[in-house]
């Protein structure tokens, strides 16, 4: 076997040159990428370990405020439970003085004419009592004689009290 051309050695050389340089510049970038990966899954597990606080910081923050909104729930029951019977004892009082109320309707209904007649005794009053007269006699628009059917008792009664009428008001 003969050797081989100088021309092929220096191309085989060459090549193999370039399949090393080739082969340290894939080297490098392999320990860069395994620097980068190693880099970024340190980040990611302290990442996740900081997530995982975070997660369990909400899981008591959410338990505590549970059990706080739970205090205010049975809080707000019991005011609940206390303004209903509060409303009860209310619509009880209430039921027990309706009848009052009624009764003080019909005498605020019947106060006007109420006070009309106390004004036309208050009246009569002032007017006071009718001057003494013959009893044969009578005042002009005064009571008539006495009617065939009266007993006489009116006449009696009007006898002993001269006063039109004898109240005070």
């Amino acid at each position: 076997m003969s050797a081989p051309p100088a021309l092929q050695i220096r191309e085989a050389n060459a090549h193999l040159a370039a399949v090393h340089r080739r082969a340290a510049e894939l080297e490098a970038r392999l320990d860069a990428a395994e620097r980068t990966v190693h880099a970024q899954a340190e980040r990611l597990a302290l990442h996740d370990q900081q997530l995982r606080a975070a997660l369990d910081e909400l899981g008591r923050a959410k338990d505590r405020e549970i059990a706080t909104l739970q205090e205010q729930l049975m809080t707000s029951e019991a005011t609940v439970h206390s303004l209903q019977a509060t409303v009860h004892q209310r619509d009880e009082l209430i039921r027990q003085l309706q009848p009052r109320a009624e009764l003080l309707q019909d005498i605020c209904r019947r106060r006007p004419p109420l006070a009309g007649l106390l004004d036309a005794l208050a009246e009569a009053e002032r007017l006071g009592p009718l001057p003494a007269s013959d009893p044969g006699h009578p005042p002009p628009g005064g009571p008539g004689p006495p009617l065939d059917n009266s007993t006489g008792e009116e006449a009696d009664r009007d006898h002993l009290q001269p006063a039109v009428f004898g109240t005070t008001v």
